[in-house]
């Protein structure tokens, strides 16, 4: 069993697919970090605190909160799995297309930190389709999320969304 592994991304929000990714990933390995993100390049619907507690949120309605650490990160990927001690980055591949970026990732990784090794996990067929972007999408145009998140992100949804076009 590798000992500790850091789970990145931005999870903006997090979804019922990367649940099931922790869910399998704490499996693997002693120690699981959720390493949220906060992605220059990306403009997040939710702040990097509100991404925090809808994670640790979302753990705790399907009874995985005190099985991983949440913590968020503004640095490269690398040294904060350097900080932490991690051996592992785990990474949840959709589709195919996935794979050429985590691909590149993943070497330019081992490339920093040499001792780091990126482990893929596909989804359960489930959530092979699913994204946080699709997530944001539906909930804007008034759909129902309650299929792809947690109760408690379908609300913080709905409360953002309604007040992204109050607003406006």
């Amino acid at each position: 069993m590798i000992k500790k592994a850091i789970y990145p991304g931005t999870f903006d929000p997090v979804t019922l697919g990367h649940l099931d990714i922790v869910k399998r990933g704490i499996e693997i390995f002693q120690e699981l970090i959720i390493g949220i993100a906060e992605n220059p390049k990306k403009k997040p619907l939710f702040s990097l605190e509100e991404r925090k507690e809808m994670f640790e949120e979302s753990l705790k309605e399907i009874g995985l909160y005190n099985k991983v650490k949440v913590k968020t990160f503004n640095s490269l990927l690398v040294e904060f799995a350097k900080k932490e001690g991690a051996v592992a980055i785990l990474r949840g591949i959709r589709i195919i297309s996935d794979m050429d970026h985590e691909f590149t990732m993943a070497s330019l990784n081992r490339k920093l930190y040499p001792e780091i090794e990126t482990v893929f996990l596909m989804p359960s067929d489930e959530y092979a389709y699913l994204s946080s972007s699709a997530v944001r999408e539906i909930a804007f145009y008034g759909g129902d999320v309650s299929q792809f998140v947690t109760q408690f992100v379908g609300r913080k949804l709905k409360e953002k969304i309604a007040k992204i076009k109050e607003d406006k």
